[in-house]
C-alpha cells in the first residue's frame, strides 16, 4: 500500500512539471524506483515504460482538444523512434543488464542534457536571424538514435528528443504534443518487446506491475493537468527546473556508482 501511495505522488506531481515541455517525467521517475520503491535491475525500465502507457493519454488527450497533434512532426519521430526503442530494449537485456553500467548510461545522458538546458535558458537573448527548421531526414535520424536510447532508459525517446528540437529552433507548442505522442507509442512498442524478452530470460527483466500502474494514475492525471498549465506556465523556469533536476539526478548516480 505505502509504495502504491508514494508512486502515485511521485507520478503525479513529475507528470505536472514535465509534460508542458513533452516530457513524460520517466527521466525522473528512475530515482523513485530504485531508491524508495525498490525496483530491480533492469526492471527499472520496462516498469518506466510501463508508467509512459499508462500517463501518456492524459496529456495527449488535452492537446488533443487544443488541436495540437497534428502535423507531419509526430510522424516523422516515430518513424525514427519505434524501431529504435524495440533495438534498445535488446541492448538494456543482454549488453547492460547490471546497475553500475546502467547508473554510468543514466549519468551520462543526463548531466549534458540538463547543463545544455540550463545554459541555453540563461543565455541572453539577441536578435539573431531565425534557425531553419530541421529537415524531415534529420528529424528522423536524430528519432532513431534517440529511440534507441530510450529503449535501453525506458523513457521512450521523444523526451530526449523534444529539448533538441526546441533547441534547433522549433516552438515548444509544436514539440511539446508530438514528443509526448511519440514517447507513447514508442513506450508501447518497448514495453511489448521487455515482456517478449521475459518469457525467455531468467531475472527481474519484466515490468513492476504495482509500481508501473500507480505512478502511471499519477501520471495520468498529473499529464493532463501539466497540459492544461502549459500556457500559464513561464517556460525560463519550468526549463531551468527541468534542468537542474537531470543535473542532480545524474549528480546521485554518480555518487551511487563511486560509492559502489
Amino acid at each position: 500500500m505505502v509504495e502504491v501511495v508514494i508512486g502515485f505522488a511521485a507520478g503525479l506531481l513529475i507528470a505536472v512539471l514535465t509534460t508542458p515541455v513533452g516530457v513524460s517525467g520517466a527521466v525522473f521517475l528512475l530515482p523513485v524506483q530504485l531508491s524508495m520503491l525498490s525496483v530491480p535491475n533492469p526492471a527499472v525500465t520496462p516498469t518506466n515504460l510501463l508508467f509512459n502507457v499508462v500517463s501518456g493519454p492524459g496529456a495527449l488527450l488535452r492537446y488533443g482538444r487544443r488541436g495540437a497533434l497534428t502535423g507531419p512532426l509526430t510522424r516523422l519521430m516515430l518513424t525514427g523512434t519505434l524501431p529504435g526503442v524495440v533495438v534498445g530494449a535488446i541492448i538494456r537485456v543482454y549488453a547492460v543488464p547490471g546497475p553500475r553500467a546502467f547508473r554510468i548510461i543514466v549519468a551520462a545522458l543526463l548531466l549534458p542534457l540538463g547543463a545544455w538546458l540550463c545554459a541555453r535558458t540563461l543565455k541572453p537573448a539577441r536578435k539573431t536571424r531565425p534557425k531553419p527548421a530541421p529537415s524531415s531526414r534529420s528529424v528522423t535520424g536524430m528519432s532513431l538514435a534517440v529511440g534507441v536510447v530510450g529503449g535501453i532508459y525506458g523513457i521512450g525517446g521523444g523526451s530526449i528528443l523534444g529539448p533538441i528540437l526546441v533547441g534547433r529552433g522549433m516552438p515548444v507548442a509544436t514539440v511539446a504534443p508530438a514528443a509526448l505522442a511519440s514517447t507513447f507509442v514508442t513506450s508501447v512498442a518497448g514495453a511489448g518487446a521487455y515482456a517478449v524478452l521475459a518469457l525467455g530470460e531468467g531475472g527481474e527483466i519484466a515490468p513492476h506491475w504495482v509500481v508501473g500502474l500507480s505512478c502511471g494514475l499519477g501520471g495520468l492525471i498529473g499529464g493532463y493537468l501539466g497540459a492544461h498549465l502549459q500556457p500559464r506556465m513561464p517556460e525560463k523556469g519550468l526549463r531551468l527546473l527541468l534542468g537542474g533536476m537531470a543535473i542532480a539526478v545524474a549528480g546521485l548516480y554518480v555518487a551511487l556508482t563511486v560509492a559502489n
